[in-house]
C-alpha cells in the first residue's frame, strides 16, 4: 500500500472528516455563545464603574495570563472534583473555547467603543438622549460594524486552536489522524506524510477564504469608516 492510498482506507477517509466535523462543531458553538458574551463584558467595561472594572480586569488578566492550553486542563481535571455532574471532553472544550473567544471579543469591543469620537457622544448628549440610547444609536452600531472584520479573522484563529484538544481526548481531526498514521507506523512509512498532508489541505481549504474575507472587511470598512 503507497502513502495515499492510506487516506482513503477503511473508515480512515470517514474518520478524518468526522474529526473535522468535531472540530467546527466546537469553534461553532464557542463563536455563538462567546461572541455575545465578549460584547456584553466590553460594553461593562466601558461603563466607568470601578468594582466592574476591576472584576472583569482580573478575569481577563487570568485569561490573558494563562496558555489556552493550561486553562484547558485547569477546567478538565477541576470541574469532575468540585461539581458531581459529569462532564465530557467535548463540553470542557466548548467551555474554555467560549472563555477565551469572550476575552478576545471583549478586547475588541472595548478598543472600538473608545476609539469613537468624544464630540459625536457631547453631540447626543446635547440632543439630550439617554446613556441607554446613546449606546443604542450612536455606540453600538459603530462598534459592531467595526468588530466585522476582527471578529472574521477570530474565526480561524479558534478553528486553529482546536488542535490542542487532542491532549484531553477530543476526537478532533488532527487526533484522528494520528490515531491512523499509528495504524501504519510499520507497514507503510510514507502515512505521516500524506495523512497529514491531506489535513493541512483540508485546514487550507477551510481557514484561507476566510483569512481573505477577513482582509477585504478590514480595507473596506476602514476606508468607509475614514
Amino acid at each position: 500500500m503507497s502513502g495515499y492510498e492510506v487516506i482513503f482506507a477503511g473508515q480512515n477517509l470517514a474518520r478524518i472528516f468526522a474529526g473535522l466535523v468535531t472540530a467546527g462543531q466546537i469553534s461553532l458553538l464557542s463563536l455563538i455563545l462567546g461572541l455575545p458574551l465578549g460584547i456584553i463584558l466590553g460594553i461593562l467595561r466601558t461603563l466607568g464603574r470601578q468594582w466592574v472594572e476591576v472584576i472583569l480586569k482580573l478575569y481577563l488578566e487570568m485569561v490573558r495570563i494563562l496558555p489556552l492550553l493550561v486553562l484547558l486542563y485547569v477546567f478538565y481535571y477541576s470541574l469532575p472534583q468540585v461539581s458531581s455532574a459529569t462532564w465530557s471532553n467535548f463540553t470542557v472544550s466548548v467551555l474554555v473555547f467560549v472563555i477565551w473567544v469572550s476575552a478576545e471579543v471583549s478586547d475588541l469591543v472595548q478598543a472600538a467603543i473608545r476609539a469613537i469620537p468624544k464630540s459625536q457622544l457631547d453631540s447626543a448628549r446635547a440632543l439630550a438622549l439617554s446613556p441607554g440610547q446613546i449606546y443604542r444609536y450612536v455606540i453600538l452600531p459603530q462598534c459592531l460594524r467595526s468588530l466585522i472584520a476582527p471578529c472574521v479573522n477570530l474565526i480561524t484563529r479558534v478553528f486553529k486552536s482546536t488542535s490542542i484538544l487532542l491532549m484531553i481526548g477530543v476526537d478532533e481531526i488532527i487526533r484522528i489522524g494520528t490515531q491512523i498514521i499509528e495504524n501504519y507506523t510499520y507497514t507503510v512509512p510514507t502515512a505521516s506524510f500524506w495523512v497529514y498532508g491531506f489535513i493541512f489541505c483540508l485546514c487550507f481549504a477551510i481557514c484561507f477564504p476566510i483569512s481573505q474575507l477577513s482582509k477585504y472587511l478590514e480595507k473596506r470598512l476602514g476606508k468607509e469608516l475614514s
